[in-house]
């Protein structure tokens, strides 16, 4: 009981004094987290030189710290999974994998080289065995996700920049933990380094724990969706799958424990942020941010506290060896970032990383908890001798307060004289425009209320000229950024305009007038887009548009599965979905001009943003004519999706006005409830949207070809079963010219062209082609494409001859079409036709 009572005073005094400290360090502008573990190593030292005071709570207290032992077990078992999670959770998954190969190279090439480097150099020093150097070098190499991501949080770093070193810290802890197991090993064992089954050891460690994660948090992210609504019961299913994720993966299947984690973390952020309800997302975010900065808090005065116990016996040599090691970790990593980064530029793998940022990934690669985890794992070994614990233990320590202390404070110096902190020329223009037109509304609208209420106008010019004046300043800043062309303002404003739509979207499913998964198509069609707009421009922006709106891998795969075993049912989704999201996109896409030209025109100028609003209109014409040419095959269905989508609409405003009658007091909170639980009673029915009937049966198709539509029930029957139903896709070509004529098409509906000279045919529904390569045995002479959505009947040519016997009058009929089309009798056809 008395432990129980000392643990919880320990720890409890400890998160007490970091939320004092942390508006300390937003007050002088110093890392929160660097400040945590300075105040815990001055309360290490003052513990051990006044531990046994009996001052009344101060005693206690001291005794209780002293008595918080920190462990390599409870780093990695307790803080790391909610510390590494919360960090993923907020990565942005579409920039971390536009720099997954300079942040796969750092995290794994990288470290590997760094870890050889600093033990080569260290065993030639020390004399220490060559194993035990390169275990000193893995633990040293892995930048710790922990530190990085709070000090690049703190100064808020580039987006960029952020993204290549928070994610490589994120990653090179699996690379480090699976090099640390082997070396270990190695070490117990007297063997000699095998670096092949090393290498095959982290492959599997490595992706087995990205597995693991994805598996997990793909199955957590579906029973949420399952659930509806419970915040509390969400919110606890995430902090099982951080924990879950990394003992299953780390202690039951002996792959990567962080890597699971990241993953998890990666994919509930991503997928998961629409499988969540908006309410219990915001309230998980809320809450992982608390989980954050508790384990920040207790880790770093954990860490500080530890530091006089593992250096009180230090040594000059080991302060000399420890110098030669800061040397050589940040030469290595000086090698890797100036060597062999640049080479990915080169052969156009990644996007070239800047001199600047690579200076600062140079001297932001922090070490803290991580290294500190691992080389309390080795002193905590029992079959490792005391002076290679010694050895690693002191060493380790050094460098980690040396990144910590003289590393992690200048950071902020480093990029404001790199001008890294500074905004790019176009964000600087639009910065101070916007502060211009902010600050002269502010005065106009002040001036208007000091005159409705008449007030002194003295009093008003002494409360304005201050507005007035930095109003003036910001004007005349706005001309001396750099130059900036016409493409650069017109990239600016489609940026401006993409944002837009997706806060647009993001906010549309809040107000339930989105499902998810129609949510997550539109948020990844803006990112498609963004993404072309930020590499190629405007040029980039039309084409990604046009690549939106064509039909993707997972539209081909279904079509396949239909055309190839007569599978339906994931074509019909695919389509569903298709409609559904040209339908929401449009309605948002119309409404861009009316919403957004002020604001752009104060942004970009009246030219600029009239040219940025004409892509988007060009944009929303393109989505008319998809969207137009669904409506044509599938009228009724479109009624169905629009009454959907008003009964959404109509859904939302009755909500807000039970909100605002419960705000004006005017029912009870009983009642509002009441209201409430049938509110979403009636939101779950818009969840289930109805299936797309393709219409593919192969008897209704046959009544619209009026050759067979006469015939009776039996006679069709028999018919069906020769023909096969199939959906033609817009601009999809049916037969090529030159190919070998192996099936005829019936149109039961919709249009195609054919391509002949000097001009080109149109067939609609109710007729057919392919007929003659059939009846000549010649190549196709002419290229059939599909004008819009087509149902069509296909007719293979090993049944051709059988249809034709079996149905004479049919088979006349084709005759004489055959006999129209080529100007000739059947028997005396040219060998190149139709």
């Amino acid at each position: 009981m008395q432990d129980l009572f000392a643990t919880i005073l320990g720890v409890i005094g400890l998160l007490a004094i970091s939320s004092v400290l942390l508006p300390v360090a937003t007050r002088i502008n110093f890392p929160f987290t660097v400040l945590l573990a300075l105040v815990g190593v001055v309360l290490g030292v003052v513990v051990v030189a006044f531990g046994h005071t009996d001052i009344w709570l101060i005693g206690d207290f001291m005794r209780s710290v002293s008595s918080l032992e920190i462990t390599s077990d409870a780093v990695f078992f307790l803080f790391l999974p909610t510390l590494v999670f919360e960090a993923a959770l907020s990565i942005n998954i579409r920039q971390l994998l536009d720099d997954i190969f300079p942040i796969l190279l750092l995290a794994i090439v990288g470290l590997v080289i760094s870890t050889s480097l600093i033990g080569g150099v260290m065993w030639w020093i020390s004399g220490i065995s060559f194993v035990a150097c390169l275990l000193l070098g893995a633990i040293v190499s892995a930048t710790d996700p922990v530190a990085v991501i709070a000090l690049f949080k703190d100064m808020g770093a580039p987006h960029r920049l952020a993204t290549l070193v928070e994610g490589e810290s994120l990653f090179n802890d699996a690379t480090a933990i699976v090099l640390f197991t082997i070396l270990a090993s190695m070490l117990v064992s007297g063997q000699d380094a095998d670096f092949g089954a090393g290498a095959l050891d982290f492959l599997r460690v490595f992706v087995g724990g990205v597995l693991v994660g994805y598996i997990l948090a793909w199955l957590t992210c579906n029973l949420i969706g399952f659930l509806h609504d419970v915040p509390m019961v969400e919110v606890t299913l995430t902090v099982c799958l951080a924990y879950f994720s990394f003992i299953a993966a780390e202690h039951y299947l002996h792959v990567s424990g962080v890597m699971a984690v990241v993953t998890a973390g990666l994919v509930l952020g991503s997928y998961g942020r629409t499988r969540i309800s908006p309410e219990s997302w915001t309230h998980l975010q809320v809450i992982w941010k608390q989980l954050g900065f508790w384990a920040n808090s207790l880790i770093f005065f954990l860490v500080g506290l530890l530091v006089p116990h593992l250096l009180l016996n230090v040594t000059g040599r080991e302060i000399g060896w420890l110098s030669v090691l800061i040397i050589t970790a940040f030469g290595a990593r000086a090698v890797i970032l100036y060597g062999l980064l640049p080479l990915l530029g080169r052969f156009r793998l990644a996007e070239k990383v800047s001199t600047e940022f690579e200076l600062v990934m140079l001297w932001g690669g922090l070490r803290g908890a991580v290294s500190l985890a691992l080389a309390l794992a080795v002193l905590e070994h029992p079959l490792l001798s005391e002076d290679i614990k010694s050895f690693v233990v002191v060493l380790v320590t050094g460098f980690v307060l040396f990144t910590l202390f003289v590393n992690a404070p200048t950071m902020g110096v480093l990029m404001h004289l790199l001008g890294i902190d500074k905004l790019e020329p176009a964000e600087l223009a639009i910065r101070n425009r916007v502060m211009a037109s902010s600050l002269a509304n502010i005065s106009d609208s002040v001036r208007k209320f000091a005159q409705r209420c008449d007030l002194d106008p003295t009093l008003v010019n002494d409360v304005l000229g201050y507005y007035e004046e930095r109003a003036g300043a910001e004007n005349s800043t706005i001309n001396e950024v750099g130059e900036l062309t016409h493409e650069d303002w017109v990239k600016t404003g489609l940026v401006t305009l993409v944002h837009a739509e997706r806060m647009t979207y993001l906010k549309q499913f809040t107000e339930h007038l989105l499902s998810g998964n129609v949510t997550r198509q539109l948020l990844l069609m803006c990112d498609h887009i963004y993404d072309g707009l930020k590499v190629k421009g405007t040029a980039g922006f039309e084409r990604t548009v046009s690549n939106t709106l064509s039909f993707d891998w997972r539209f081909r795969t279904a079509m396949f599965l239909h055309r190839k075993f007569g599978f339906t049912v994931l074509l019909g989704d695919r389509l569903a979905d298709r409609f559904e999201v040209l339908l929401s996109s449009q309605l948002v896409l119309r409404h861009m001009p009316v919403d957004h030209r002020d604001r752009i025109e104060v942004l970009l100028g009246k030219q600029a943003a009239e040219e940025s609003l004409l892509f988007y209109a060009k944009r929303l014409d393109e989505t008319n004519k998809a969207l137009d040419a669904m409506r044509l095959q599938y009228p009724e269905y479109a009624k169905t999706l629009e009454r959907r989508h008003l009964g959404r609409l109509a859904l939302r405003m009755e909500q807000l006005e039970y909100q605002s009658m419960r705000e004006q007091a005017m029912i009870s909170l009983e009642v509002f409830n009441d209201l409430q639980t049938e509110f979403h009673a009636r939101l779950e029915e818009f969840d289930h949207r109805p299936p797309l009937d393709l219409g593919l049966k192969p008897e209704a198709l046959l009544r619209q070809v009026s050759y067979l539509a006469h015939l009776d029930e039996d006679r069709l029957s028999e018919i069906a079963s020769l023909l096969t139903p199939r959906l033609a896709l817009p601009d999809e070509h049916l037969v090529r010219r030159g190919g070998i004529g192996d099936a005829m098409y019936f149109i039961s509906t919709g249009a195609v062209e054919v391509e002949l000279e000097p001009d080109p045919v149109r067939l609609g529904s109710g007729e057919f082609f392919g007929e003659l390569a059939l009846l000549t045995d010649a190549p196709r002479n002419a290229t059939v494409t599909a004008l819009c959505y087509c149902n069509i009947l296909t007719l293979a040519a090993r049944d051709f001859q059988d249809f034709l016997d079996d149905n004479l009058e049919l088979r006349d009929a084709i005759y004489s079409i055959a006999k129209e089309r080529t100007g000739d009798d059947i028997d005396r056809l040219p060998t190149e036709t139709v």
